[in-house]
């Protein structure tokens, strides 16, 4: 059985991107499961435990801050959160920083490869 440190939730609505972090996890013997939008996830973090989410910011339906949000309200135990956001802001990372993320990366400026590298050296 893996452990909750092992295990990874991926919010993004960018199929190939979201798609590209699954496999490049997998690889390095992470167990990922990605949603497409913030809806549906906090249901699922109240059921299973994380060691990481990976959260983008602009989702339809239910946006990153909605679910920051409700993981501070709900006192939700994550012990890593990355936020990878094409918003480039520092109100917005200065924002998700005080809802609790560890990590603001913007998309654009941040190879896949220094994502994972990051998850590696902070997740046992």
């Amino acid at each position: 059985m893996k452990t909750a440190s092992k295990k990874i939730l991926i919010l993004e609505d960018e199929k190939p991107l979201a798609r590209a972090m699954e496999l490049k996890l997998t690889h390095e013997g992470f167990e990922v499961k990605t949603l497409p939008s913030g809806e549906g996830a906090i249901s699922l973090l109240e059921k299973e435990d994380f060691g990481l989410l990976v959260c983008d910011l602009v989702m339809p339906k239910v946006d990153g801050f909605q679910i920051l949000q409700e993981i501070k309200e709900k006192n939700i135990k994550i012990p890593l959160v990355i936020v990878l956001t094409n918003l480039s802001q520092t109100e917005d990372e200065k924002r998700v920083r005080a809802l609790g993320a560890n990590e603001f990366f913007i998309k654009s400026d941040t190879p896949l490869s220094k994502i994972v590298d990051y998850v590696r050296k902070n997740i046992s």
